[in-house]
This record gives structure tokens, C-alpha cells and sequence, in this order.
């Protein structure tokens, strides 16, 4: 069975896992989110050892496409993404949901990091309803504001002098968000353009309040990869990969090994080899197996199948 990395850690990578029929899917999370809502299929935990690692690992897997479901403000990893695909030549999808529109009654300031949000905040009120993340509040912790702080974890950054901490995760609602304002005196709401309905309810909320929105924009999209807005989209991008491969067969791309096998790859803990954590679906205990450290090279082949071409690669565990 072929098999499909999504990067993952939102919904829509979730419901993408659910829906792959005919794929094996391996979804990767980053690890940072201490109880994660997991996927169906095999999950990794951790991660690659930046673009050179995840292109070893995409060939030594032997991937056949690569969804890039994570977080719209997960730039890093969807720049190894970009990096990883097109030196291994692996089909590359960015599943990302529409942002947020501004409607009739909104108050919105657009800035373009969370430091301008910061800048931007000393003109406005004095107590902030924050959520941006727990990993960019050390943005706003000289700041001699108010701030009601929500995050999923807790933060292990810098927080304001003055603020109120609620660790809770979505789906929020509209009379939750309103009652939130109220009791803190919320007069400003800082948040980033994830889009999406989950956590929606805080722009209706201070739309009804009549208080303005520093809204962070989502970084630029790295250019020339493939986008979709949902899931059904992305499930018609992996059916048109399926359908290719049972055609005419294509040619098969031979991976060169200079940036991916002459050094040994990074891993998580910088030991010699990073945990992979699985889950399935059905049944069985958790496994993990050492990352391989180089590629020794790659041999292509036409597989007895008609189907398609593959990759047959010979991978080596270097210095183990």
C-alpha cells in the first residue's frame, strides 16, 4: 500500500487521516501540545532533523505524497516541507483552511508578527483578551497592560506582570467568549488568523461588545506548492495520485544523495537515533524503532505491478 505523510496536528489533518481510503497514513505532530487529539493510522511523534532529515526520511519510508496539514503559522516546518519534497521529488499538498473575513461591525488592525501586535496594543486599551499561542507571549510581557491569557499547555515563556491565566482548548461559543469579556473587562482581543469555526467564537464576541481585534496575519505560503482549502479537495489531490500510478507508469526519480547523505542527520534529542511513536487505529501497544542517520544511495526499478514505478532505496543506519 502506498503511503502518505500528513503533517499534521489540526483538524482538517485529522479528517484527512480518516478519509485516505487506500493509503497507508503516517501523521507527524511536532510534540508540542502535551495531550494531543491523535489521528487515526500511525502517528510520529517528533521531529525530523530539519529539511535534510525529513528528505531522508520520505526515502527511506518510501512516500508517495506529503500533506502539509499543519498549523497556518507553522512556517518552519512547511519550509522543510518545501525543502524535502523537491529534492526527493515526493508530491507536495499544503492543506491549509481559508483565513478569517472581516464582517459589517468589526474593528480590525491587520499587523504582520506579533511584535507589531505588541506595538500596536500601546494605542488601544488597557486589558487584553490574548491568543496568540503560548510560544509567542514573551512578545507582550513588558508591556504594563492586562492581559487575560488562554492557552491549550502551559507557557513556559516570559507572561505579562498583570494577567490571568486559563488553560482550556476549543471549540468555544459565543455566550462562553461574551461571559469571558464581561467578567475580565475585556476592551481589546489579540489573536491570529488561524481560521476556522473552533475558535470563531471570540470575533463574534467582540464584534456584539463593539471592541477592536489586532488580528496577526498568517506568514506568506512558500511559493510554486500546490494549495487546498479543504479536505475534500485534498482527498481528490491523493485520488488523482492513485489514479496516475495505475495508468501509464511514471518515470521513476532517482534521489541523489548530496544534502541528504554525506552528514549525519539531526534528530530531536541530538542522539544518534529519534523515537518514533505509533499508533493504529485498531489495536496494539505503542512502538518505536531508530531513525536512520544516511542514505547510501538509490537504485531505481520497475515494480512487478503495474501499478506504478518505485524507488527501491538501500538505506543504511551511518555510525550505528
Amino acid at each position: 500500500m502506498r503511503t502518505l505523510l500528513i503533517l499534521g496536528g489540526t483538524g482538517e489533518a485529522r479528517a484527512l487521516a480518516a478519509h485516505a481510503a487506500g493509503w497507508h497514513v503516517v501523521t507527524s505532530l511536532a510534540g508540542r501540545v502535551r495531550d494531543p487529539r491523535l489521528p487515526e493510522g500511525e502517528v510520529r511523534v517528533g521531529g525530523f532533523g530539519g529539511p535534510e532529515g525529513l528528505a531522508a526520511w520520505l526515502v527511506r519510508e518510501r512516500v508517495r505524497a506529503v500533506v502539509d496539514a499543519t498549523h497556518p503559522f507553522a512556517s518552519r516546518i512547511s519550509a522543510s516541507a518545501v525543502a524535502a519534497a523537491r529534492a526527493t521529488g515526493v508530491p507536495l499538498l499544503a492543506l491549509h483552511r481559508p483565513g478569517w473575513t472581516e464582517e459589517p461591525g468589526d474593528d480590525w488592525r491587520r499587523v504582520p508578527s506579533v511584535e507589531a501586535a505588541a506595538e500596536v496594543l500601546t494605542t488601544l486599551g488597557g486589558r487584553v483578551m490574548l491568543t496568540t499561542g503560548r510560544q509567542s507571549l514573551a512578545a507582550f510581557a513588558g508591556l504594563d497592560l492586562f492581559f487575560l491569557v488562554r492557552t491549550v499547555d502551559p507557557p513556559s515563556s516570559p507572561l505579562p506582570a498583570s494577567h490571568h491565566l486559563i488553560l482550556d482548548r476549543g471549540p468555544y461559543t459565543v455566550d462562553g467568549e461574551l461571559a469571558l469579556m464581561r467578567e475580565h473587562a475585556i476592551d481589546t482581543l489579540v489573536t491570529k488568523d488561524s481560521g476556522g469555526t473552533m475558535t470563531a467564537a471570540k470575533l463574534v464576541a467582540a464584534r456584539q461588545r463593539g471592541i477592536p481585534v489586532v488580528m496577526v496575519d498568517r506568514p506568506p505560503m512558500p511559493e510554486g506548492v500546490r494549495a487546498a482549502s479543504t479536505v475534500d479537495e485534498a482527498v481528490g489531490w491523493l485520488r488523482g495520485i492513485a489514479e496516475g500510478e495505475h495508468g501509464s507508469p511514471a518515470p521513476c526519480r532517482v534521489v541523489e544523495e548530496p544534502t541528504i547523505s554525506r552528514h549525519r542527520m539531526s534528530t530531536v534529542d541530538g542522539s544518534r537515533s529519534a523515537r518514533r511513536t505509533t499508533r493504529t487505529s485498531s489495536a496494539g501497544p505503542p512502538t518505536s524503532r531508530p531513525t536512520t542517520t544516511g542514505v547510501s544511495g538509490a537504485r531505481c526499478s520497475r515494480s512487478r505491478s503495474r501499478a506504478f514505478s518505485t524507488c527501491q532505496v538501500r538505506a543504511r543506519e551511518a555510525g550505528l
